[in-house]
């Protein structure tokens, strides 16, 4: 692509670079010159103007950014995103539903060092989105680029993103009880809160004495798709009640703690194939937390792993939440 001014003579045919306001009216950048828009340049006094002329082998910037959409997204329906009308070198895409966005980072990269006009942006991987989200916009800088540039863009990035919708519908809560003291409402309302943005049901919440022996006889009879666990006393050990009952159970602890903070004493295991986690308290709060981020994964089926969690730490300095017993703030 040739990029520079020319005499108003050669200007036919070529890409307008600038918006230009003519006694006729405003002559928008992007605009393909005719022979009435060089009259109107004319009449506007201008002897040349700055263009955009394609070469051979260049493919116009709708066009490029509409093939990146179909490369991204070949299966719109199976991936669950859609893709816009392109427009102005640009085409953004949006979520089907609610869900997690799953996206290769590394592809995504890949794309962007093809070639500095080609560009793709995204949302964070493992973002929870709702129908309608804008999930990534491309954007062609330039008003063209090279076939060859982009040829090598749509293979890099081809499929790269999908989402992942709720994989579950119901899920119940137990929380134990210390001393027989109600652990009152907030921790139910926060979770119906955080269910109900991915279309999940909360079907039940329960009330059991903080034992082992109570809280695994609960979770034996709990009869939802997903189980979650918020103890009146925080978990401070893979042997503290909330882990030892669901192990008594006959399930199995993958992960006690991880590195995001508010949300460090969570605990995530299985019975059977149903997940379970165990809530920290700062899940009482609607506040984001470390917590979110584990469940948002699971709700959508997607497996959370030890490694997973251990990334999470790039990242995992969240805001603190107001009510916190002790601020992080008033140590050292």
């Amino acid at each position: 692509m040739r990029f520079g001014a020319v005499p108003l003579s050669g200007a036919e045919g070529a890409i307008l670079a600038h918006s230009v306001d003519t006694p006729g009216g405003r002559l928008r950048k992007g605009l393909c010159l005719g022979a009435a828009d060089i009259a109107a340049l004319a009449a506007a006094g201008l002897e040349e103007v700055i263009v955009a002329r394609l070469d051979p082998g260049d493919v116009a910037e709708d066009a490029a950014a509409a093939r990146i959409a179909r490369a991204l997204v070949p299966d719109p329906a199976g991936q669950g995103l859609t893709a816009g009308v392109a427009a102005t070198g640009r085409v953004n895409l949006h979520a089907a539903g609610p869900g997690v966005i799953d996206l290769s980072p590394d592809a995504v990269a890949a794309m962007n060092r093809v070639h500095p006009m080609i560009t793709l942006a995204t949302v964070p991987a493992w973002q929870r989105v709702e129908a309608g989200t804008m999930v990534a916009t491309i954007k062609i800088i330039s008003y063209a680029v090279p076939e060859p540039a982009l040829a090598k863009a749509e293979m890099v990035v081809r499929g790269a993103m999908r989402l992942r919708p709720p994989a579950y519908r119901t899920a119940h809560l137990i929380e134990t009880a210390i001393a027989g003291k109600d652990p009152g409402q907030k921790g139910r309302l926060a979770l119906e809160g955080r269910l109900d943005r991915l279309g999940l049901r909360l079907d039940d919440r329960e009330v059991v004495a903080h034992r082992v022996a109570d809280l695994t006889e609960a979770l034996t009879r709990a009869g939802a798709e997903v189980i979650f666990v918020l103890t009146g006393s925080a978990t401070s050990d893979p042997d503290d009640v909330g882990p030892a009952a669901l192990r008594a159970a006959g399930g199995h602890v993958e992960r006690f703690g991880m590195p995001v903070d508010p949300g460090n004493l969570l605990f995530l295991g299985h019975l059977g194939e149903r997940p379970v986690i165990g809530l920290p308290g700062c899940a009482r709060s609607p506040a984001l937390n470390g917590a979110d981020w584990v469940l948002e994964r699971v709700l959508c089926g997607v497996p959370v792993t030890h490694d997973d969690i251990a990334a999470m730490g790039v990242g995992g300095l969240l805001k603190e939440i107001p009510t916190r017993p002790r601020p992080r703030g008033e140590i050292g």
